[in-house]
């Protein structure tokens, strides 16, 4: 237990410290915006270029990883989808519930936590989730969001462009497919530019736990609380089970096993809460209540999911 602890403490504790300095007013909302515009726009494409250009392209392209972490990531979304069309009054309500169930925070909390578990993989694990998740999840995610608006008349090849489109414009993305380029190319890093990227990448820990803790600070908590439970619920149980019988599935039909340490990454990628801008996708819906409180109840409910988890893969 104390071993878990030692994993889980640290980074709750950082989200705690980042809701009390907000909280207690000693710094503003908007500051911490700021620090979270640097993790995502410098922080993390510096970390993911240098975790990929450092490394063999063989290393970076797990195609058994990305395909277990894609089909379960897909399979979740089909599940949610077809739970809350039962369950939700209208298409934004179930494309936000989709969202929220699928789309992990890999970057501000799945990170450090790897970090602290796999401190030689988890740049590549950050890599490889990303590749996945800004390929096919998220994507598929954002154009639900945008087909329960009123689009008449736009063809949903044009929709898929534009969603793809913005994801490539992404400063995270950039810096990723940069890093793949200058692993393909297999060009030689100088020692004071690798020691600048890994400078900045060691900034990207500990500032996205304190941004996530300020964000929870003064959310909307009027909304559909009942629909907020089963998002979160999904996204802490269903999203990884997926991925986990989906690896088991590669396993027995495949004959595909994963490294111990990157099958436990897989199953904690997925575990993780939904991602930081989660609640401003779903004001454009008008449902930011409904994300916020599912925001809440997934990012404290983790600290015991994920503790469940390490104790079982770890």
């Amino acid at each position: 237990m104390s071993d878990i602890l030692a994993i889980t403490f640290p980074i709750y504790a950082a989200i705690a410290i980042g809701y009390l300095v907000v909280a207690r007013g000693w710094f503003a909302p908007g500051d911490l915006k700021v620090l979270g515009k640097y993790v995502m726009d410098i922080a993390m494409p510096a970390l993911l270029f240098h975790a990929v250009a450092s490394r063999q392209v063989s290393e970076v392209l797990r195609p058994d990883y990305m395909l277990i972490y894609a089909i379960g990531g897909v399979a979740t979304i089909a599940l949610s989808f077809g739970w809350f069309s039962m369950t939700a009054a209208d298409r934004p309500r179930r494309a936000v519930a989709v969202m929220g169930s699928t789309c992990p925070n890999s970057g501000f909390i799945g990170y450090p936590m790897m970090l602290l578990l796999f401190p030689d993989l988890a740049g590549l694990i950050l890599a490889l989730n990303f590749l996945v998740e800004f390929v096919v999840i998220i994507p598929i995610c954002l154009v639900l969001m945008e087909l329960a608006k009123d689009r008449t008349g736009q063809s949903l090849i044009r929709l898929i462009g534009q969603v793809l489109l913005g994801v490539l414009k992404r400063p995270m993305v950039i810096g990723l497919l940069l890093g793949l380029v200058a692993s393909l190319l297999q060009l030689p890093m100088p020692a004071p530019v690798s020691r600048l990227f890994q400078m900045l990448a060691a900034s990207a820990s500990a500032l996205s736990l304190l941004v996530i803790g300020g964000a929870l600070v003064g959310l909307p908590l009027k909304g559909n609380w009942r629909m907020a439970v089963q998002i979160a619920i999904g996204k802490l149980t269903l999203h990884p089970a997926m991925i986990a019988l989906t690896a088991v599935a590669f396993t027995v039909i495949g004959g595909v096993t994963l490294p111990a340490d990157m099958q436990a990454a897989l199953i904690l990628s997925a575990a993780m809460p939904m991602f930081g801008i989660y609640t401003v996708l779903a004001q454009e819906q008008g449902l930011q209540g409904a994300a916020s409180i599912a925001a809440l109840m997934a990012t404290t409910g983790a600290f015991f999911t994920l503790s469940a988890l390490l104790f079982v893969l770890t």
